[in-house]
């Protein structure tokens, strides 16, 4: 038997139940996994309230990205066998000690990579590669605005984009977490808090704004983002942790300077095997290599999920958590 997370009712942290499973053997292509460390995002709390439907509905497990050892295989298995060390971002289901998963979300962890750091980074890693180096590619001497620059993703991505050249302008919610996002990478920061930050941005560029802006934070961001951005200039909305935006004007766009804006989800970039890949060995790389450090910030219990999610939702966490069995 192990422990699982089920969510059998959409609602607050309180639904995150406790129960016992007895997983099976892999099926053809499957891969039966023991986590070591399963990494905790926004993206769990929409499944937990409903925001987003899980593809099979309730009782759904939460959870996308984790990393620990390969248990044993199914039939057609021949990437992996008992023992590996490996990591991945896939389907509904890594809140649990065990699971079952197809060996196509799986990547080999390096050994120089540990476990918690491969849970840490395989979705909020991978969702900064794709940012980065795929929807807006970021190259030396433009600025960019990230927004919520003291969170998971944001801690990754701006010292990703640092290293690629870029002035990096963060925007955070208090001093401490300024400090922080200086820390990892952010040549200005501002705190939205107390300070207008379509204002600041303008005044920090000297009026010459942003070649992007990659906006998780979504309706109080909204139509502010936009007003960061030179001509031509990308909007890159890929989350909603203050709300979903629900008055989008598309004319606005043209009236701001012939705007782009785009909503990617990690999912569609790692929709092939080779492609998943190809963006995990590009975020290994910059991570082993020192140029992005990872920081496992806060560590919680499965079972203390519940107060994982309080956490995060109360803006009480930076950089990256992990939940351990």
């Amino acid at each position: 038997m192990t422990i699982v997370v089920r969510v059998h009712a959409h609602g607050g942290p309180e639904v995150l139940q406790i129960e016992d499973e007895e997983v099976g053997a892999p099926g053809e292509g499957e891969v039966k996994i023991r986590h070591e460390a399963i990494g905790l995002n926004y993206l769990d709390t929409y499944y937990r309230t409903g925001l987003y439907n899980a593809p099979n509905g309730l009782p759904l497990t939460p959870g996308n990205e984790g990393a620990g050892t390969v248990v044993s295989v199914g039939a057609g298995v021949s990437r992996f066998r008992a023992g590996d060390r490996v990591a991945y971002v896939g389907g509904l289901g890594a809140y649990a000690a065990e699971r079952l998963i197809s060996a196509d979300s799986l990547v080999r962890l390096p050994d120089e990579i540990d476990f918690k750091t491969g849970a840490a980074i395989m979705l909020k890693g991978l969702t900064a590669q794709y940012l980065l180096r795929q929807t807006f590619r970021v190259e030396r001497g433009q600025t960019i605005l990230f927004h919520a620059a003291a969170g998971g993703v944001g801690l990754i991505a701006c010292q990703w984009a640092k290293h690629l050249g870029a002035t990096v302008i963060g925007t955070v919610g208090s001093a401490d977490k300024a400090e922080l996002a200086k820390a990892h990478g952010c040549t200005h920061t501002i705190n939205y808090r107390e300070e207008d930050f379509v204002a600041r941005v303008k005044d920090i560029t000297d009026g010459r704004l942003c070649d992007v802006v990659y906006d998780s934070v979504g309706q109080s961001t909204y139509p502010g983002s936009l007003d960061c951005l030179k001509p031509r200039g990308m909007w890159v909305s890929f989350g909603q942790s203050s709300g979903p935006i629900k008055d989008f004007n598309l004319a606005l766009l043209a009236q701001k300077g012939s705007l782009y804006a785009c909503r990617p989800t990690l999912f569609s970039y790692i929709a092939k095997r080779e492609s998943l890949q190809a963006m995990a060995d590009d975020l290994f790389h910059v991570v082993a290599s020192g140029f992005v450090k990872i920081e496992v910030n806060q560590e919680f219990a499965l079972k203390d999920v519940a107060d994982a999610h309080r956490a995060l939702e109360g803006r009480a966490t930076t950089g990256a958590t992990v939940l351990v069995p």
